[in-house]
């Protein structure tokens, strides 16, 4: 019997740890389930014969020998700040370890150690990181079998509300952990454009933007991620001049969304005392320079340049951000308020439906001939607890941890999936669950 333990039993991992238990019988698998809420991990089990729920916390040491030394495997779903620690532990127990968040930089040194274990340590194995790198590994060595030129390879994806879900003004709801919403796009952001490196600041991420239009969904604005340079060499593409990779959100999102940027809303970095004694009006208005007069919607409107009647500016008055109702925290970031307002007002509903978009496009030149190859999924889920999110982001963890356990991935060392033995039947597998590219050459 090979045994896996799954940390985390969140959101996320909902499809993840269905998938596991449901092939557990015919896999001979022990799923164990490790959360600091035992509730959760009991709940996901759902009283399976081949599984259990258990306390887990990463930050006992006891814990995380007990639970780690007795299993084959360990699939990692807790926050992304938890993987270098639990990955360390599995090396020193010898157990092969999965995750779907980025690889972090220290982990590297271990590269040399989990080979000679014959240990897969596999990161980026979920939706943005992990179907992003296996679809566009696959359609770029098609290209290359057809010795194709290629010029440009732009990436997109957006964990985004469903048109029948959406609304709110600024028709986004957190589909996924809502603190990194907050904290997008800060630092610079690099990418290359026609052989050139290129850095969009803090302050211009969401106006530096590109808008899209695709088919039956609707019209997408998409703002660059931080890095788009450290996949270039992965991916074997060092002979293309422009490559991007970019987050998509609803038409209207960005400009509002940098109204906050500008106004300090989203900064981490220090805490404001005595918070609690302000109301979210008040806290606004202490961004302001005090040259500026008026009520708060005035002197917000006349700091940002736009009118009172602007979208931008009811998008913000929707937010209560005008309000006199007091700050229920202290000595708390701004970042951290704007986090307990957007979790309310941005909550999804029960029956509220969220929706993956993704899309690659590809420009190359074949027989002297210029052409555009795009290739787009769109996954919407069932309902707020059914996501579309947890099912893109566990599937091809499952799917990948399958194939290790049956020993059809015998890849080892530090990995991200961008090789073909993983790529290639993960992706046949997603099509059974309706994850596939729909792809278009003009």
């Amino acid at each position: 019997m090979k045994k896996i333990l799954v940390l985390g039993a969140g959101r996320s991992s909902s499809t993840l740890i269905n998938y596991l238990l449901e092939n557990a019988q015919e896999q001979d698998w022990f799923v164990t389930i490790g959360d600091m809420v035992l509730n959760s991990a009991k709940e996901r089990v759902n009283g399976n014969a081949r599984g259990r729920g258990v306390y887990f916390d990463a930050a006992k040491a006891d814990l995380c020998d007990y639970f780690i030394s007795e299993n084959d495997a360990v699939i990692s779903m807790l926050p992304p700040d938890k993987h270098e620690t639990i990955a360390k532990d599995c090396l020193r127990w010898k157990k092969h370890f999965l995750n779907a968040s980025y690889l972090p930089q220290g982990i590297a040194e271990l590269n040399k150690d989990t080979k000679s274990n014959g240990l897969l340590f596999l990161f980026e194995m979920g939706l943005d990181p992990g179907i992003d790198h296996m679809s566009a590994m696959q359609t770029i060595n098609e290209l290359r079998k057809r010795k194709v030129n290629i010029k440009s390879f732009k990436s997109y994806c957006g964990g985004l509300i469903a048109p029948e879900s959406d609304n709110n003004p600024w028709h986004y709801k957190f589909t996924w952990n809502p603190h990194n919403v907050v904290l997008a796009g800060q630092g610079t952001a690099k990418y290359l454009h026609e052989g050139n490196y290129k850095y969009i600041p803090y302050n211009r991420i969401f106006t530096d933007i590109e808008t899209m239009s695709i088919d039956k969904h609707g019209k997408f604005e998409a703002y660059a991620n931080r890095d788009s340079l450290g996949y270039i060499k992965q991916y074997g593409i060092e002979d293309v001049g422009t490559v991007l990779r970019a987050t998509l959100r609803k038409e209207g999102y960005c400009p509002s969304w940098n109204a906050l940027v500008q106004l300090g809303l989203t900064d981490d970095s220090y805490t404001i005392p005595k918070i609690n004694e302000l109301s979210y009006a008040d806290w606004v208005s202490s961004f302001i320079p005090a040259s500026f007069s008026g009520d708060i919607k005035e002197i917000v409107s006349d700091f940002l340049g736009l009118k009172t009647s602007d979208a931008i500016i009811k998008n913000l008055e929707w937010l209560g951000l005008f309000s006199d109702t007091k700050i229920n925290l202290d000595n708390a970031s701004p970042a951290q308020v704007l986090l307990t307002i957007l979790q309310s007002k941005w909550a999804m509903q029960p029956q509220d439906k969220d929706m993956i978009v993704m899309r690659h496009i590809f420009e190359y030149e074949e027989n002297k001939k210029s052409k555009t190859l795009t290739s787009t999924m769109v996954i919407k889920g069932t309902d707020s607890q059914h996501t579309a999110m947890a099912k893109t982001v566990g599937l091809p963890l499952a799917i990948a941890t399958k194939l290790l356990l049956t020993g059809k991935l015998k890849l080892t060392g530090i990995n991200i999936p961008v090789h073909k033995e993983i790529y290639t039947p993960v992706l046949a597998e997603l099509k059974n669950y309706g994850i596939e590219f729909i792809e278009e050459t003009i």
